[in-house]
C-alpha cells in the first residue's frame, strides 16, 4: 500500500496521486459473489431527490460482504485480495473448508494464503471474529456490530479501527476512531486489527472529471447564487451572506446544529466525540 504520484504533464497530473494497488492480487471478481446494482442518483423510492450532488459515475458490480461473519468454527483460506469499487477497502476472498465462498473486509496484515477463523474459540489474530466478550481488553478491532446478529455496521472504512476499553457481563465499552466511548452488548461480533488500506485518506483527486467517476457531481457555494436559490445568495459583487449563520438552501443552520434525534440510544454513550 504506498501512493503513486504522475509526471506533471498537465495540471491536475502535477498534484493527481492514486494507490499503487500493489497489495491486489486478483483482477476479476468471484462471479458467484457479485450482483447488479443500479446509482440512484441520489434519488428515493418514489423518484425525488433527496440527497444532491450525486450522479453519474462508471458502472459499478455490488461485491456481496459478508460482514456478519456467520460460520462458526469453520476455518476460511485467504484466496485472494481485490479491488471493491464500492469502498475505500480492500476485500478478502475466502475459500472456506465446507466449499462455500465469501468476501469479507481486509484487514491491515493480512495475507494471501492465511487461515481466518470466527466464533467465540476463534484465536485473538488479524482478521479472525469474536464476540466482544471473548476478546482482550485493549485489543483493536473494526466490523463491529451493533445488535447481535445483525452484522458489522461500525468501523468499515479504510484505516478504520476501534478499541476494547472496558467489558462487564452484558456490555463492551468501545472507543471509536471519532473519540466516542460507547456501550455495545458483549455478545456482539466484531473483527480483531485494523481495515486495511491506509493510505486512502493520502490519495488527491486532483480533477474535477476523476469526481465525476466517482458518481460526485458539481457544488455551487450558496452565494454564488441569487436570493431566490440560496439564503446566502444575492448582494453586489462578492458580498457577505444576507444570513448571518450559515444555513442549508433551506434555512436549516449548518454549523454546529444538532440534528440527532434517537434519544432512546443516548444512554449508550459514554463520552461524546466533541
Amino acid at each position: 500500500m504506498a501512493i503513486r504520484a504522475y509526471k506533471p504533464t498537465s495540471p491536475s497530473r502535477r498534484a493527481m496521486t492514486c494507490s499503487t494497488f500493489e497489495e491486489i492480487t486478483k483482477k476479476r471478481p468471484e462471479k458467484s459473489l457479485i450482483v447488479s446494482s443500479f446509482s440512484s442518483g441520489g434519488r428515493n423510492n418514489v423518484g425525488k431527490m433527496t440527497v444532491r450532488h450525486r450522479g453519474g459515475g462508471h458502472k459499478r458490480a455490488l461485491r456481496v460482504i459478508d460482514f456478519k461473519r456467520d460460520k462458526i468454527d469453520i476455518p476460511a483460506k485467504v484466496a485472494a485480495i481485490e479491488y471493491d469499487p464500492n469502498r475505500s477497502a480492500r476485500i478478502a476472498l475466502l475459500h472456506y473448508h465446507d466449499g462455500e465462498k465469501r468476501y469479507m473486509l481486509a484487514p491491515h496484515g493480512l495475507a494471501v494464503g492465511e487461515t481466518v477463523l470466527s466464533g467465540p474459540n476463534a484465536e485473538i489474530r488479524v482478521g479472525n471474529a469474536l464476540p466482544l466478550s471473548k476478546i482482550t481488553v485493549g485489543t483493536q478491532i473494526h466490523n463491529i456490530e451493533m445488535r447481535p446478529g445483525k452484522g458489522g455496521q461500525l468501523v468499515r472504512s479504510a484505516g478504520g479501527v476501534a478499541q476494547l476499553m472496558a467489558k462487564d457481563e452484558r456490555y463492551a465499552q468501545v472507543r471509536l476512531g471519532s473519540g466516542e466511548v460507547r456501550m455495545i452488548n458483549a455478545s456482539c461480533m466484531a473483527t480483531v486489527g485494523q481495515v486495511g488500506n491506509l493510505d486512502h485518506e493520502n490519495i488527491t483527486i486532483g480533477k474535477a472529471g476523476r469526481s465525476r467517476w466517482l458518481g460526485l457531481r458539481p457544488k455551487v457555494r450558496g452565494v454564488a447564487m441569487n436570493p431566490v436559490d440560496h439564503p446566502h445568495g444575492g448582494g453586489e459583487g462578492k458580498a457577505g451572506q444576507g444570513n448571518p449563520h450559515p444555513v442549508s438552501p433551506w434555512g436549516m443552520l449548518t454549523k454546529g446544529f444538532k440534528t440527532r434525534r434517537r434519544k432512546d440510544t443516548t444512554r449508550f454513550i459514554i463520552k461524546k466525540r466533541k
